[in-house]
């Protein structure tokens, strides 16, 4: 019988397999020549060899392992589960987009990302470039193959998808490609770029454009359950990126229970800043305001760096263990669309490579609100996914798996539990920045209702962004984005309030438990340096971790 240790580095293969420029990414170079397999049978051939290993991972007997075999046990089953239930929704067939959510955009932003430091890299970089006009055909199969059984994108986001395509192709030389320092390699590298892989993007472009967007969704039917199988998928998605039972109508009643607790915080804070008091009026003025804009570009990522600057130098009082690992911060590259998100976080690789790196949206920037770029800072860098993702690296003993591979309600979970941290570490600026915070709730609050009701209860897209709109303080660039976000990746959204509540609950917990002896750099040290877990392992990691003495 294979132990947890042998089981966790199967499955990390079948997840590299999938997507093998994530571990590129990653700094696990072995796979620097590949592209994923987006045809039905290679996802098929991978999901069943997930599948066997989670049943081999059941039977494990764990009742006389130590913390660390049963975490392991844990997490293989979890991501076994979340790899069979990506498989098993189809998105390859459906989801188009001009954002990284889809397969083609995400491909090209994602290799753009990945470092070559020598010829051997290079060489690797310009194989994976052959190989993309392959992967682009096999794309739009699984498009023709959605058609055909009723499983079609929405049109209004095939629209999106052909703008972007545009946009990349108007650059003869992409930004999002990197430069190779080799001469002979650089001049493959453009070769490829204009006699290959360009003519594969015009035509995958047309493709779109004059087949797929006819036979497309229209907005009011965006969800998940509009389509065959969906309702089961998203049932599935749920389970996957929550790492609970909790139901979408469960899911959908707390989020509106959330929206209605802090517009108290609203009323409180808007009362101190501008005398204020009516929650409604107070989102107003957040939305409308012209004075809460950015100036440029430039002062939104300069605000970001000072803000992480400030998070860095309190650190040590609310963390046992700190990251050594620096993180950068930029703005987005390349073309962008209405789709793009407002900002997220790249890990650093393995290999030293590159670090981490905070990708803000510059774009617009006179159109984006300045009073959130704290929270947004302190969720994606310090004390957020920065530290949570280079602790974990740190963690050298540890099976691979843990290390590196995200799961979403524990990664999302944390992030969002480090916004109001970052308020008792006394890291935002004023009660402006404050509410910039409870903005940040409110969205996630707001997430829940509007992703389970596009996929659950069969809104439109229309009747999403007008909830958003009227529940958050996001312009209408960004609603625009979340909305179309929520439809191109069902239920990733749901996990952030609900692992937030849930690494809440387990602190609240621990403080009852221990009384005096509660130490706060103890329990974020448990909570981050075995790696990403199910949230259902985190009571008998604290319990044990946390001892009564």
């Amino acid at each position: 019988m294979s132990t947890p240790t042998e089981l966790a580095d199967e499955l990390l293969d079948v997840i590299f397999e999938s997507n093998p420029v994530s571990a590129s990414l990653y700094g696990v170079r072995t796979w620097d020549d590949r592209l994923p397999d987006i045809s039905a049978a290679g996802e098929l051939a991978l999901r069943e060899r997930a599948e066997d290993i989670r049943v081999r991972a059941m039977a494990v007997d764990t009742s006389h392992a130590d913390l660390e075999q049963r975490l392991t046990i844990a997490a293989v089953v979890h991501h076994a589960q979340a790899v069979v239930a990506r498989f098993d929704a189809r998105s390859p067939e459906y989801t188009v987009v001009g954002s990284l959510f889809a397969p083609v955009a995400g491909l090209l932003f994602h290799l753009g990302q990945v470092s070559v430091a020598d010829a051997g890299q290079g060489a690797d970089f310009v194989q994976r470039l052959r190989k993309l006009p392959e992967f682009i055909a096999a794309t739009a199969q699984r498009h023709r193959e959605g058609v055909a059984t009723g499983r079609v994108p929405v049109r209004v986001l095939v629209e999106d998808a052909v703008r972007h395509l545009g946009d990349y192709l108007a650059n003869p030389d992409p930004l999002l490609v990197p430069e190779l320092h080799d001469p002979a390699l650089e001049q493959e590298r453009k070769r490829v770029l204009a006699e290959e892989v360009h003519p594969a993007l015009r035509e995958y472009r047309e493709f779109l454009a004059i087949e797929i967007a006819p036979h497309s969704r229209p907005a009011d039917r965006p969800g998940l359950g509009w389509i065959p199988g969906g309702h089961d998928a998203y049932h599935w998605l749920v389970r996957a990126n929550t790492s609970t039972d909790r139901t979408p109508q469960d899911l959908h009643d707390t989020g509106r229970a959330r929206i209605a607790a802090l517009r108290g915080e609203l009323s409180e804070l808007g009362g101190r800043v501008w005398d204020e008091r009516d929650p409604d009026a107070v989102l107003h003025r957040l939305r409308t305001d012209p004075a809460l804009r950015w100036r440029d570009g430039e002062e939104l990522l300069t605000s970001a760096r000072n803000a992480i600057a400030r998070a860095e130098s309190a650190a040590p009082q609310w963390f046992a263990t700190l990251p050594d690992q620096p993180c950068e911060v930029r703005a987005i590259p390349g073309p962008t669309t209405d789709s793009t998100p407002i900002g997220f976080y790249n890990a650093p690789a393995l290999d030293g490579s590159h670090p981490g790196v905070y990708f803000a949206n510059t774009e617009r920037a006179e159109e984006r609100q300045r009073f959130n770029s704290e929270v947004i800072a302190f969720h994606e860098v310090v004390p957020g996914h920065h530290m949570q993702i280079s602790l974990a690296q740190l963690r050298t003993e540890l099976p691979m798996l843990r290390r590196l591979i995200s799961i979403t309600a524990y990664a999302e979970g944390w992030g969002l539990y480090t916004e109001r941290l970052a308020d008792e570490m006394g890291l935002y600026s004023d009660d402006l920045a404050r509410l910039g915070m409870v903005a940040q709730d409110l969205l996630r609050a707001a997430r829940l209702v509007v992703d389970t009701g596009l996929h659950e209860f069969g809104w439109s897209r229309q009747r999403a962004v007008d909830y958003l709109r009227e529940q958050t303080i996001l312009p209408q660039l960004e609603v625009d984005s979340e909305i179309d976000r929520y439809i191109s990746y069902p239920a990733q959204a749901l996990s952030y309030l609900v692992g937030k509540l849930e690494i809440e609950r387990v602190r609240a917990a621990a403080q009852q438990r221990l009384g005096a002896d509660f130490d706060i750099r103890r329990f974020h040290d448990a909570i981050l340096r075995h790696g990403a877990l199910p949230m259902s392992t985190l009571d008998l990691l604290v319990a044990e971790e946390l001892p009564r003495r």
